[in-house]
Formats: structure tokens, sequence, C-alpha cells
């Protein structure tokens, strides 16, 4: 019998374990807040916020392992990507049937709104994706699909831009996280581009101009939102990125985030350069 924390071998497999353990740590938390009354006055509404939030988090976190794996050359990440995925559809579905409990679990009501707000039908959408995808995450289902395996599996990023989509909406005036993700679905973005053009994802000056190119992606997103969804002068949310008064704006944390692969590949061409010059014998 498979368990999920075993690898292909059968073995237990600690970084399975782990990825185990983090999917439930969101969850826990949200229970806790709730037992606890620290959800606010509307801590339904509350428990559906956060729960979309972690769903949309591990969906571009399962993207971010080939590109990973690519980078650091660790094929054994591969391992967690079924995981997190699955974890992104779990949250979603959750989001979801709260959704129904605060709607009192008028089914009518439930339908007529989501046909009737663009953001819960775009949500909706998202999530019958999703659990497609999760459907056929299995061994044998890969086996039985084939080559139409891979065809539907590239709607994940189409499905993760309409997930994004969906925070925006549903975010209003504050649409910081929302702006996190969706720089962070660029970052996975151009790392799949340069991926398909042969760029190499080892090389430091590749990811350098990739975490640029990424961070002036997620300020032109914020501020073509801000342009097109609310009354806020754009441009001075665009030039709020260049103030650190009060806190970062997402382009910098994009940027930093994106900038961690090539400070590893750099720490570790030096670390070789530096073992080579150490030990002449081997490096022969």
């Amino acid at each position: 019998m498979k368990y999920p924390w075993n690898d292909r071998a059968g073995k237990l497999s600690a970084m399975k374990v782990a990825a185990l353990i983090a999917a439930f740590i969101p969850l826990l938390m949200i229970v806790a807040g709730y037992k606890s009354n620290i959800l606010g006055p509307r801590p339904i509404t509350q428990a559906i916020h956060e729960t979309g939030d972690w769903a949309i988090r591990f969906f571009l976190i399962s993207l971010a392992v080939t590109p990973l794996r690519n980078i650091t050359r660790w094929s054994k990440l591969v391992l967690i990507r079924r995981i997190l995925g699955l974890t992104a559809l779990a949250y979603a579905a959750l989001h979801f049937s709260l959704y129904i409990v605060d709607q009192n679990f008028n089914l009518w009501r439930v339908v007529s709104e989501i046909w009737l707000r663009v953001y819960l039908l775009i949500g909706f959408i998202t999530l019958l994706g999703l659990a497609a995808l999760g459907a056929t995450s299995t061994d044998a289902m890969i086996r039985r699909m084939g080559k139409n395996w891979n065809r539907l599996h590239r709607l994940a990023y189409p499905l993760a831009a309409l997930g994004v989509l969906h925070f925006f909406m549903q975010s209003k005036a504050d649409v910081t996280e929302a702006t996190l993700m969706a720089g962070f679905l660029v970052t996975l973005l151009l790392y799949r581009s340069a991926h398909a053009r042969d760029f190499k994802l080892t090389s430091v000056w590749a990811l350098i101009g990739i975490a640029i190119l990424a961070a002036l992606g997620t300020a032109l997103i914020e501020y073509a939102w801000f342009a097109l969804a609310t009354k806020i002068p754009p441009a001075r949310v665009l030039f709020a990125n260049l103030s650190f008064s009060y806190s970062l704006r997402p382009m910098w944390w994009v940027l930093g985030v994106a900038l961690a692969p090539a400070l590893w590949i750099g720490i570790k061409s030096m670390t070789k350069r530096e073992s080579g010059k150490l030990n002449p014998a081997s490096a022969k």
C-alpha cells in the first residue's frame, strides 16, 4: 500500500513528511483562531479569506517546484509537487465550502451569486480547473491519458492567473497581497519562458535579469490595477515603490525572492572554485 509520506521506492521521505506538515499548519492556525475568537467579528468570512489566500499560495509554490529543480539540479524536489498541488486544491475546496456555510447552505443563492458576480464566477472556474488537475494527478491517470495529460496540465498557469485575478477583485482597495502573488506568478512565467527558449537557469546573469523583469512587471501590474479598477491615482502608487518610509512594496519582495536563486548559484560557483584551488587534483 502506498502512503503519501513515502517515496516511489516505498521508503519514508523526509521531504514529503515536511511538505505534509506544512500543508496542515495553516489549517491548524485557522481552526485555532476560530476557537480562540481571534478571527474578528465575522470569523467565517475571515476564514474564507484565509483559506483562499493559502490556496493560491500553495498553488504558486507547486508551480515553483519545476523551475527550482532546474535551477538547483535537485531532482528530489519533484516528490513534493503533487502534495503541494493537492494542498492548493484542498484549501480552494474549503474556501468554497466555507462560502456555502456563510450563505447558510442556501445553494440556490450560492449559484445565483456565482452567476451574477464576475469575481465569484472566476473563482469557481478556477476551483473546477484545480479539481480537474487534482483528479488526474495520479500515476494511473498519467499513464491512461498519455499526451492528453500534458495538454490538460498546461492549464495550470492560466488557472493560476485566474486565481490571482479573483484575488485582486475580492481584495477591493488593499491589493498588496494580490499584487505579491501576481509578481510571483510573473516570475514563474519568466522562468518557464526562459527554459522554453533554452536559456540556462543555472546562469547567475539570466536569473538576475529574470528578477529585475519580474519586479518591474509587479510594479506595472499594481499600477494597471489602480488605473483600471480604483479611483486612487495610479501614479501615486507607482512612485510609492520608491519610498521606504512605511513598508516595502510588493515589487521589492518579488525582487528579493527572485534574486535568491541567483545568490545561491553564485555562492555555489564560488565554493566550487575555492575548493578547486585548495585541491588542484580534484579539478583535473
